[in-house]
This record gives structure tokens, C-alpha cells and sequence, in this order.
């Protein structure tokens, strides 16, 4: 594979300057898939699984794109996902469907279960999927905006691995628990965000840490549960909430709402059954679509075309709004590519 190296500095995508590899969109989804492959993950799932981390370079969410690739050859290599799993769909009543992703990562479960969770939304105006025994490494953007593309309103969540503390805790209980919520626009960008209820992903400690980063004050505790701006100190210790109590509530309605409610796991119970093994989190997802016809008929599109008036009074403030920066990379890395630290695209090749 040719690529072009440069000097350049990663600035607040959680990488220190220096050396870089540019590498096309489609150089990008080469490797993706070589190392996929390579590391023994099934052909129905290659695709899938690559889209998510070629979406996480476009948008240029580094934390999200190939580093991704690291965490999923382990997952392959610790027996902790099942690389050929067959996803077997549910019908759970008019408005609600199950996918039983088999042990296997979620992207293949979600594609599989996304025609019939759009078609069930459409009749009943509200549906509901719960995507069971998955495994989630990736974010939730690509879920919501699938169905945002097919004109609904979306909301997904998940529980991951217990890494953070609960407000006023000292030991980590709850995963990073994202949240993500889509709202299509007449014409345009979707209003989309995406967030862990903790104050960070924990991708961005683990970029800090290899970039050999201090991380800011608030994201973790020690085990000590002492605030630390030391990235492997705080790896080893808990992650914090955003806002407190307010984030902690979040993340604990994330844990029942995508846990027990559709009968998987906890993230608790998902770190005790990883088993040391570090490898991505296994449980649920459960993601809503909703069709504004379904409460509006005809009405629809007025009342959705009012919607615009309120994100004009944000924009209109010098107020950003979500992923209004990742739909602006969206479209710029098609012509510039995408640069990955020159020491992680190393890395990857020798996976590939």
C-alpha cells in the first residue's frame, strides 16, 4: 500500500505532533479489511465491521477509526467474540423485534435487524430493538444515522465494561454507557450526538497514554480513588461521570434500559465474564425508531420543517451544534485523506 508521510500535529484528537501516515478513504478500507481478515473474522462480518471504523477516519473521530482495528485483532485473538456468528432475528410483537448477534460483534446483528426495525417503525409509528449477546467496540453515530438516512427520529444505548465510578464512588461499576440520539433534517445534516456518560471515552485516555499524554483533570481516579492526570494511572483506576450526579444517573439508566429490560447484561457482569481477558464489551444495545408520521399523519414535514427554527437559533448564537464538525471532515477527507499517527499505522500493517 503507498502512502505519504508528513510532519504534522494531531492537536486535539488526543495525539502528540509528529510523524504521520495520509492515507486514502479506500487505503483506509484496505486495511481494515486485510487485518480483519487476516485475524480469522468471518466474510459477512468484514464488511460491516470495517464500515464502522473506515466512518470513525472519514469523520475524523480518531478514537473511533483504525485504533479500533487493535482492539478488535484482540477480541479475535482472545476468543472473546465469535468470528463467524450467525445473527438470528426475533419478531417480539408488532412493535418490538430481538436480534441474537451469537457472540458475535454488533455491526452484523444491527444490519441484519435494521430492515425489519425500520418497517415495524413505520407501521406502529414507535419500534424498538434489542440487539442481544453482541460485541460493541465501536460508536453509536453509525446506528442512529442509518435510521435518521431512512427519515426517523433514532435513540441507541449500551453498556460496556465497568470502568467508572459512580458520582461520589471510588470503584468502577457502570461501562462508559453511550447514548446517541438522531434527528433528521429536511436537506441536510442530521441532527446527531453521541456521547459516553462518562467524561470521556476511554479511547481518548488509551490514545493519551501511547502518545505518552498527561490526560486533563476530571476524567479519572487512581485506585487509590485520588484524581490523577496520569493516562495509565487512571486506566488502572476508575473513569468519572460527565456532570456529576447528573451523568451517573444516565449511565445507570443506560445499565437497566440496554441491560436487564431486554434481558443481557450489565457492565459488571460483562467485565466478570471477559475474565481478564481484556478484550471489547459483551451484552446489549437497544436501539428506538421513531416515525414522525406516526404521530403527526400528514402533518409531518411542517411540523419537522419548524424543528429548523430552533437549530437556526443555535447557529445563528455562534453556537456549534453536534458532529457539525465530523459532517464538515465528512466531506473534506474524500479529497485530503485521513492521518494516522505513523507508529499505529506500523503497528496495523504488520497486522495486516
Amino acid at each position: 500500500m503507498h502512502v505519504y508521510l508528513q510532519r504534522c500535529g494531531m492537536g486535539n484528537k488526543g495525539m502528540s505532533a509528529g510523524e504521520s501516515v495520509t492515507l486514502t478513504l479506500q487505503q483506509v478500507a484496505d486495511l481494515a479489511h486485510a487485518v480483519l481478515r487476516r485475524h480469522g473474522l468471518a466474510e459477512a462480518h468484514v464488511g460491516p465491521v470495517a464500515a464502522t471504523i473506515i466512518a470513525g477516519e472519514r469523520d475524523e473521530c480518531a478514537s473511533h477509526g483504525v485504533y479500533r482495528l487493535l482492539n478488535c485483532v484482540h477480541t479475535l485473538n482472545s476468543g472473546k467474540v465469535v468470528p463467524d456468528a450467525v445473527p438470528v432475528v426475533h419478531h417480539v410483537s408488532p412493535a418490538l423485534l430481538r436480534v441474537d448477534a451469537a457472540g458475535g460483534f454488533a455491526q452484523l446483528a444491527f444490519a441484519t435487524g435494521l430492515p425489519l426495525l425500520v418497517e415495524k417503525a413505520r407501521t406502529m409509528g414507535i419500534a424498538a430493538m434489542g440487539i442481544n449477546r453482541c460485541v460493541h467496540f465501536a460508536a453509536l453515530w453509525p446506528e442512529v444515522e442509518a435510521l435518521t438516512d431512512q427519515g426517523l427520529v433514532a435513540f441507541a444505548c449500551t453498556p460496556s465494561h465497568a470502568w467508572v465510578a459512580p458520582a461520589g464512588g471510588t470503584s468502577p461499576l457502570f461501562g462508559t454507557n453511550p447514548i446517541a440520539f438522531g434527528w433528521p433534517r429536511p436537506g441536510g445534516d442530521p441532527f446527531v450526538f453521541d456521547f459516553a456518560t462518562s467524561a470521556v471515552a476511554r479511547g481518548e485516555i488509551e490514545l493519551h497514554r501511547r502518545a505518552g499524554k498527561p490526560i486533563p483533570e476530571g476524567w479519572t481516579i487512581d485506585a487509590q480513588g485520588n484524581p490523577t492526570t496520569d493516562a495509565e494511572a487512571g486506566l488502572a483506576g476508575a473513569l468519572l461521570t460527565f456532570g456529576g450526579h447528573k451523568g451517573s444517573a444516565l449511565s445507570a439508566m443506560v445499565e437497566l434500559i440496554a441491560g436487564p429490560l431486554i434481558g443481557d447484561m450489565t457492565s459488571a457482569e460483562s467485565l466478570a465474564h471477559d475474565d481478564g481477558a481484556k478484550a471489547s464489551p459483551y451484552g446489549g444495545e437497544l436501539i428506538i425508531a421513531i416515525d414522525p408520521a406516526g404521530f403527526l399523519g400528514a402533518a409531518a414535514a411542517e411540523h419537522m420543517q419548524r424543528a429548523e427554527a430552533l437549530f437556526d437559533g443555535i447557529t445563528s448564537q455562534g453556537a456549534r451544534l453536534p458532529s457539525q464538525r465530523r459532517f464538515a471532515a465528512r466531506r473534506r477527507t474524500p479529497a485530503q485523506g485521513c492521518r494516522i499517527p505513523r507508529a499505529l499505522y506500523e503497528e496495523l500493517a504488520a497486522l495486516s
